[in-house]
């Protein structure tokens, strides 16, 4: 791999970090492919519990390369997957900066955002005469019609602190405490046994109930002997995944 993605591990969390500043982070083909590889690696590793996927610079993503596009060079499709499927690990966007277009759909992939205050959001995909395909249009989903509609057909941008409101921030602070703050969220999930968050986020995102042999899955575990037994000696639970 290039140096188009840094990873860094902090405890059991993975560090992410598109790595393109001169671009505002745009994606072009390379960096689409080397994030995705680092996902689907990341996603397999036993030893990570949470990912935070951040941006260098002043600008989580900016969207797509345009000016990539236009040369019509490689595919641009590599994170569809992702987008659309996502991963077993809970994800973290942190916006040190504006996510916007493709970068904001980005966003929308991960499960939790936490976000500079003046970070601006949006698809503004239409400006381009192109339209938000990589789940953009799928905000109404998410926030109410009227602010979807307005959000895709304008192409103007929110604040994080304004689509807090809607739901699309978890956190909104300040610039320089994004990094930290998403931190401190993936840490508190890396501290929870990896079965019940994966099938939990699994369930939320599918918006059902388990079935059977799912709740049996995770309640006959290890883990989940684990943590009862964690729970009557007062002691910090030790995972294992199993």
């Amino acid at each position: 791999m290039s140096d188009l993605v840094l990873t860094e591990r902090v405890g059991a969390v993975l560090v992410a970090t598109l790595n393109r500043p001169e671009a505002r982070n745009a994606l072009n083909p390379e960096l689409i492919d080397e994030l995705s590889a680092v996902l689907r690696e990341a996603d397999t590793d036993p030893a990570v519990r949470a990912i935070v996927l951040t941006g260098a610079g002043t600008v989580f993503c900016s969207g797509m390369d345009l000016k990539a596009f236009a040369k019509g060079g490689g595919r641009f499709d590599g994170l569809v997957w992702f987008f659309r499927e996502g991963i077993t690990t809970p994800v973290i966007a942190a916006l040190n900066g504006s996510a916007l277009a493709g970068g904001f759909e980005l966003a929308l992939a991960c499960d939790l955002v936490v976000a500079a205050e003046d970070a601006k959001l949006g698809i503004a995909e239409v400006k381009r005469g192109l339209f938000a395909a990589g789940g953009g249009t799928t905000l109404a989903d998410r926030v109410p019609l009227a602010v979807a509609l307005e959000m895709g057909l304008t192409g103007e941008f929110l604040t994080a602190t304004d689509a807090r409101q809607f739901g699309l921030v978890n956190r909104a602070v300040p610039a320089e405490e994004v990094r930290e703050e998403a931190l401190t969220l993936a840490g508190r999930i890396a501290e929870n046994g990896p079965l019940g968050v994966a099938m939990t986020k699994k369930l939320m995102r599918e918006r059902r109930w388990a079935e059977p042999e799912e709740v049996e899955a995770v309640f006959r575990s290890a883990d989940a002997a684990e943590g009862a037994r964690a729970f009557a000696e007062r002691r910090s639970p030790v995972w294992t995944g199993k």
